[in-house]
């Protein structure tokens, strides 16, 4: 298992949701990268928990695999 899935299988059987900063970690992007492809409507799926944005891993992994260029996907 690679450090990402073992990454996400943890966050899966902990809490599913990360936030905005573990979010962007995650994907290797800075915050204001994130930020400003939730506000174009660009990057994953969030949801909004209180006044706070939150990402949920399936939804992050979705988006990641989608958006996967090049490549054998056999």
């Amino acid at each position: 298992m690679t450090d990402t899935a073992s990454r996400a299988h943890a966050a899966r059987k902990t809490c599913p949701f990360l936030n905005a900063k573990q979010t962007a970690f995650h994907l290797g992007l800075a915050c204001s990268t994130l930020k400003r492809m939730r506000q174009t409507g660009t990057g994953p799926k969030c949801r909004m928990h209180g006044r706070m944005c939150r990402y949920h891993i399936d939804d992050i992994e979705a988006w990641s695999a989608a958006t996967a260029r090049g490549g054998d996907h056999a």
